[in-house]
């Protein structure tokens, strides 16, 4: 595997950390997205190769077994998540910095592997109310699976410690200046 700089945007599901991870990929050329490979259905809208790479179970164990994964997990109820060594490689030999946007404990591997050439940055929302209302407010979960993913984002939420930036989603304005300006410091190191 090559050599570059990573930056890892984690954060409970609804905090707001895609939000903030396409504006950085609006305002700065340096940086590409990771697109992450899951067993998911697709979502109305997205596209293989550009939201996710969209394989079947049989596919994603066949690449563990590989070991094509930098790190994957089984999350909400037997679909797979995971990162593509390829994928990095991509980015990287494009002179691009990898952008992530991945859940707590998926950002937390991938900052143990990349070490000092990650910058990982937790995104916390400002209250598990907030974070609730902003699910309710996508309409993409039923009762059973928002219940679900608040009961995680309140222990994701005791990871923050872990992190060397916590940015709180509590003014969007605010937060995206300050996503800037974490990003632009850890790429000009």
């Amino acid at each position: 595997m090559k050599t570059g700089k990573v930056i890892i945007f984690c954060a409970p599901s609804g905090s707001g950390k895609t939000t903030l991870v396409k504006h950085l990929l609006q305002v700065n050329s340096q940086l590409l997205f990771s697109v992450s490979a899951c067993t998911r259905s697709k979502r109305a809208g997205e596209v293989h190769g550009k939201d996710y790479y969209f394989l079947s179970k049989e596919e994603f164990q066949q690449k563990i077994e590989a070991g094509e994964f930098l790190e994957y997990e089984e999350v909400y109820g037997g679909n797979f998540y995971g990162t593509l060594k390829s994928e990095i490689d991509r980015i990287w030999d494009l002179g691009k910095t990898v952008l992530f946007d991945v859940d707590v404990v998926g950002g937390l591997h991938l900052k143990s592997y990349f070490g000092d050439k990650a910058l990982a940055v937790f995104v916390k929302p400002p209250s598990i109310q907030v974070l609730e209302d902003r699910l309710r407010f996508r309409s993409t979960e039923t009762e059973e699976t928002l219940k679900m993913r608040v009961d995680k984002a309140v222990s994701e939420l005791g990871y923050e410690s872990k992190f060397e930036q916590v940015l709180l989603n509590d003014d969007l304005k605010l937060a995206l200046a300050q996503a800037e300006l974490l990003v632009n410091e850890f790429i000009k190191a």
